[in-house]
């Protein structure tokens, strides 16, 4: 993560907009700090993504927190197509200053876009559909984008895409379980059960009625595990199971439309 932090602070000198790209299910949370610091200065188009998957209800609220005298927000769904001009002209309104003053010399220039977020928001998937065709790595899990990538996404757009980029401290554990809900950060490195009964709580709190309709009234990882008939030898309840399969009905839609934050 330092290493693609370090990197991004290189590219910045060429960078008119940061786009940054949040998880619509946690958008707080999927708020890098350290994102922040190297964005300071910079014009920031907000991207809240995934929002097929979120309570729209939700990021309506919260979006316009994030749009200020020098930055902007669009709520969006970055697999689907025909996104580009809409995401085009939230950065030629951001850039309009710099492209009055070149346009008044009859100059006409380019604006260069950095994409950032954390891993698995979406990023890659959001240059490919601007792009309109697949240039940019993309893939259902964290660390997929391994490096840089500018790419010209039509009329006078180029963007930089990025690697995802994750706290250099994860010591908010609220933070840090809804990054993993969400893929955010590697299932290699948590523990699938304790992460899905984190994940039930959260979810009986804040969306009962639609835990209980997809789990037949069953809100624990063990009720789940024998609604759904998962066992093991000797007829044992199999968590191991029950548990990917509820943080995978979760990261699908299957569960609602839910956002944590």
């Amino acid at each position: 993560m330092k290493k693609a932090l370090d990197e991004m602070k290189r590219q910045l000198g060429k960078v008119d907009i940061i786009i940054y790209v949040l998880d619509s299910r946690i958008p707080l949370s999927s708020v890098n700090p350290s994102l922040n610091k190297i964005a300071q200065g910079k014009s920031i188009l907000y991207v809240f993504n995934k929002i097929d998957l979120a309570d729209e209800a939700k990021i309506n609220k919260i979006a316009p927190r994030f749009k200020t005298e020098t930055s902007d927000y669009i709520i969006l769904n970055s697999t689907l197509s025909g996104l580009g001009t809409k995401v085009r002209n939230k950065l030629n309104a951001l850039a309009s200053k710099k492209l009055s003053k070149y346009a008044n010399k009859g100059v006409s220039i380019t604006i260069r876009a950095m994409v950032v977020g954390v891993p698995n928001s979406g990023k890659s998937t959001l240059v490919n559909s601007l792009c309109g065709k697949a240039k940019a790595i993309t893939g259902n899990k964290a660390g997929v984008t391994k490096a840089n990538q500018w790419l010209n996404i039509g009329g006078n757009v180029e963007l930089c895409d990025t690697p995802g980029t994750l706290y250099p401290n994860l010591a908010d554990q609220s933070v840090a379980k809804k990054l993993a809900y969400v893929g955010s950060i590697r299932d290699e490195v948590v523990i699938k059960e304790e992460l899905a009964r984190e994940l039930l709580i959260d979810l009986q709190q804040l969306y009962p009625n639609e835990l209980a309709t997809r789990y037949s009234g069953e809100t624990t990882l063990e009720g789940i595990a024998k609604v759904r008939g998962f066992k093991v030898g000797g007829g044992q309840l199999d968590e191991e199971r029950a548990a990917a399969a509820i943080i995978d009905d979760f990261r699908k839609g299957r569960i609602g439309r839910i956002t944590l934050d």
